[in-house]
């Protein structure tokens, strides 16, 4: 969240661009791969962002640290880098509470009352997990793992310095945060969030609101868990293992527990972006219910999810919220029917378009409402360049692609799918940073189905130029993508 953030809104101004998708920023965790999408907090921020470089010209701050440029490469070593990061968050934070004045004592506590609704249960969730080594609650005192009062009163006295330790991280995450995002949208560009339908079982939220899951009341223990039957990804559908919500009551009407939760969730988010991309939106029209236990997601059963009435509630209490929904994959005519009455932009992906149907939803000749957002490809997918030259298509294939966008000129592909995605008629097109950049297959973010490997690309320090973005500006005016104010 430092220098280098900055540079890259300037070179967004430079390339024409208005907005700048993220993924989940929430915390991260080894047991989970590292992966935003299995954050052990839905609400907390990932530390491993905040900025060591901006707390030297804090006055409370008395350590020298070397410059974060040695650990600029194209990969994050997490291990490392949680190792060493997490020391010098410790020292700046005895640095904090020893030497911070008056002024900025006052606003630490400010924004520990103002976030405790999440805060308080995040910070001792924790401080526990450093205690006894593991997110994984059961595993815990059984007292403290089914919270009893006596015990969490006792975890808040023993492990408190710790525990002012996290929300300190959490002050630091968000006041970093929040000045990116003004100097953002002080120069018309706005940060796209991204909001995961679920949360892990070994997480915050799962330990602090047990009664919003469909968990065996006594033991706490799974019931049934989420995931996707078979598709594009995985023959055997995909077994994520979250806990499912229990979005009904006994009455079958919304369960309140669960909204107020996501009430507060998405509240919350809005303080730190301008639009949500939510997840699975399918989930929330009917979601995949595998039993718990089971080995893969094939004998799942779909399950119908709160739908309407839950998008109904939110838009009363919230407004109008900003959403973008993310429906790919299985997605059936009650999920398009749903999208289509709350008004929602969906999502187009041009690496799904080319199966040599031509009535596929995904070619652009197909679009017939421009109230849709056109990916070249998404964090799950391949980098453009490594699926266009790699094993993934066929040779027919190619040469399909090729005649469809017009081209006979095998080399630069990223910049012919660019150019496709930018003459459409959606009303936004979002590119991954490694298709601008031309990237191959070892760039790739994420593979869908694998838990090793994943979210480990970053852009390092320089990659982008102003030439990249040049380029990209020239091409968002020749299709009038500039807005004029």
């Amino acid at each position: 969240l430092g220098e280098e953030a900055y540079r890259f809104a300037d070179l967004l101004m430079v390339g024409g661009q208005r907005y700048w998708q993220v993924l989940p920023l929430n915390p991260v965790s080894p047991a989970f791969g590292y992966s935003p999408y299995a954050s052990p907090s839905a609400f907390a921020g990932n530390p491993l962002l905040i900025n060591l470089d901006d707390l030297k010209r804090s006055k409370w701050f008395d350590l020298k640290i070397e410059s974060q440029e040695e650990y600029d490469a194209d990969f994050v070593d997490y291990d490392t880098i949680m190792h060493i990061k997490t020391e010098l968050l410790l020292i700046a934070a005895d640095c904090f509470f020893k030497n911070a004045s008056e002024e900025e004592a006052k606003r630490f506590k400010t924004f520990c009352s103002r976030e405790a609704s999440w805060l308080d249960d995040y910070a001792l969730f924790a401080a526990c997990a450093d205690h006894f080594g593991t997110n994984c609650w059961q595993a815990w005192e059984p007292a403290i793992a089914f919270r009893k009062k006596d015990a969490l009163t006792k975890c808040n006295t023993a492990f408190c310095q710790r525990i002012n330790f996290h929300k300190f991280t959490q002050y630091l995450f968000f006041t970093q945060w929040t000045l990116l995002k003004t100097y953002c949208n002080a120069r018309s560009i706005r940060i796209i969030g991204d909001l995961p339908i679920y949360v892990p079982f070994d997480g915050a939220d799962v330990w602090a609101h047990s009664d919003i899951f469909q968990l065996d009341p006594e033991t706490r223990t799974l019931i049934s868990v989420a995931g996707v039957p078979p598709d594009y990804f995985s023959s055997t559908g995909q077994l994520w293992g979250n806990p499912l919500y229990r979005w009904k009551n006994e009455e079958k009407k919304l369960h309140e527990g669960t909204y107020e939760w996501w009430v507060r969730r998405i509240r919350h988010l809005l303080k730190l972006v301008d639009v949500i991309r939510l997840d699975h939106f399918r989930g929330f029209e009917a979601y995949w219910a595998v039993p718990a236990g089971e080995a893969t997601a094939i004998k799942g059963k779909w399950h119908k999810g709160p739908g309407r009435e839950l998008f109904r509630r939110l838009r009363y209490d919230l407004g109008d919220i900003p959403f973008i929904a993310e429906d790919l994959g299985y997605i059936t005519p009650p999920v398009t029917k749903l999208r289509r009455q709350l008004g929602l932009p969906g999502m187009k992906v041009l690496q799904f378009a080319f199966d040599r149907n031509n009535k596929n939803p995904y070619l652009p000749h197909t679009y017939t409402d421009r109230n849709c957002v056109v990916y070249t490809g998404t964090h799950d997918n391949n980098t453009t360049n490594g699926w266009f030259y790699g094993p993934e298509i066929d040779n027919e294939t190619r040469r399909y692609v090729m005649e469809y966008i017009g081209t006979e000129c095998f080399s630069d592909f990223h910049w012919h799918l660019i150019r496709l995605a930018y003459r459409s008629i959606a009303d936004l097109v979002i590119l991954p940073a490694q298709d601008v950049l031309g990237y191959g297959a070892e760039f790739r973010m994420n593979t869908p189905g694998t838990t090793s490997g994943n979210w480990k690309w970053k852009l390092k320090r320089g990659a982008l130029t102003e030439e990249l973005m040049l380029r990209l500006r020239h091409m968002a005016q020749l299709y009038d993508r500039i807005p004029s104010a």
